[in-house]
């Protein structure tokens, strides 16, 4: 009897040592080594699917014209020409390819903010107010979201003709700012991550319904619209089927129509091959420059957990 009263003491001491306890997420890490290793050899087979084109341009704008055929097109050639191309690029024709880059940077810079403000502006409408059509209105920019840039472009090119407006800036920037993407995704989001009871509060405070939005859904909103406004970037960036179909003025062409009527031209001039090279170049850089300023805004989660049931 004492014996079991003194192991039953021991127990009951606070400071007795205690057996480990089973960690669940150490014995669950045991087993993924062979998935941790298959997972990252899929994100390196394509990251080199993503970065050797890159590293094929940056190679290739560095050469001359028989370089580029002479030697192997993935390692330099015997002549260091990227600064001597590039000034090409810059100089060719006056500094065409200068107003090609400014005109991608209007094209793209304008037509991505205002067109991710008009998303965030319907898709938060959509999501914080209820009104008749509004389940029909969805359906619809679902709909937009499966048609094609290239099944609107010949349609939108007579529109704007009988406008009077093919052939100008505004054939190409206006309808850039329709993103049916940019407003699906603004109005799910939204949907998910702007609590109602801040709306409630702000208006009791006497804040307006514009003001709620600016001040409130814009900044919860913020991962959404960032993201919108990159895929906006990048797909006006690199549109050439509507600048095609819409411009006949080689001054207002946009970076990939530039180009593309450099190439066209390197069967009978080959020395449009180093002006297309350094061009591609040239023309990746801002891209780049928008990815990483804008990443330090691509984070989730700005305001989870600041409203409590």
């Amino acid at each position: 009897m004492t014996a079991a009263v003194s192991a039953r003491t021991a127990t009951a001491r606070p400071d007795a040592p205690r057996a480990a306890e089973p960690d669940p997420a150490h014995d669950a890490g045991r087993g993924r080594p062979a998935t941790t290793i298959l997972v990252t050899g899929v994100l390196v087979v394509v990251a080199i699917y993503f970065l050797v084109p890159v590293y094929w341009v940056v190679v290739a704008a560095t050469k001359t014209t028989d370089d580029l055929f002479g030697t192997n097109g993935f390692w330099f050639g015997d002549t260091f020409a990227l600064f001597d191309n590039i000034g090409a690029v810059l100089t060719y024709d006056g500094g065409i390819f200068v107003r090609w880059l400014g005109n991608s940077v209007l094209y793209a810079g304008v037509g991505a903010v205002l067109a991710t403000y008009l998303a965030a502006a319907g898709g938060y409408a959509l999501a914080k107010y209820a009104f008749r059509g509004r389940n029909l209105i969805f359906g619809l920019v679902l709909g937009g979201v499966l048609v094609p840039g290239t099944a609107t472009a010949l349609p939108l090119f007579l529109l704007f003709s009988q406008l009077g407006l093919a052939n100008t800036y505004a054939s190409v920037l206006v309808p850039s700012l329709v993103s049916p993407f940019g407003f699906f995704l603004c109005r799910i989001y939204a949907d998910s991550t702007v609590d109602q009871s801040l709306i409630e509060a702000a208006r009791i405070d006497g804040a307006g319904e514009l003001r709620i939005f600016h001040t409130i859904g814009l900044r919860i909103m913020t991962p959404a619209l960032v993201t919108v406004l990159l895929f906006q970037i990048v797909g006006i960036w690199n549109n050439y089927f509507l600048p095609l179909v819409m411009l006949s003025d080689q001054d207002l062409y946009p970076i990939t129509l530039g180009l593309n009527n450099w190439n066209s031209q390197t069967d009978r001039l080959p020395e449009f091959y180093e002006l297309t090279t350094g061009g591609v170049l040239l023309s990746v850089i801002p891209l780049a420059v928008a990815m990483i300023v804008l990443q330090r805004f691509w984070r989730g989660g700005l305001t989870e957990g600041a409203v409590k049931a």
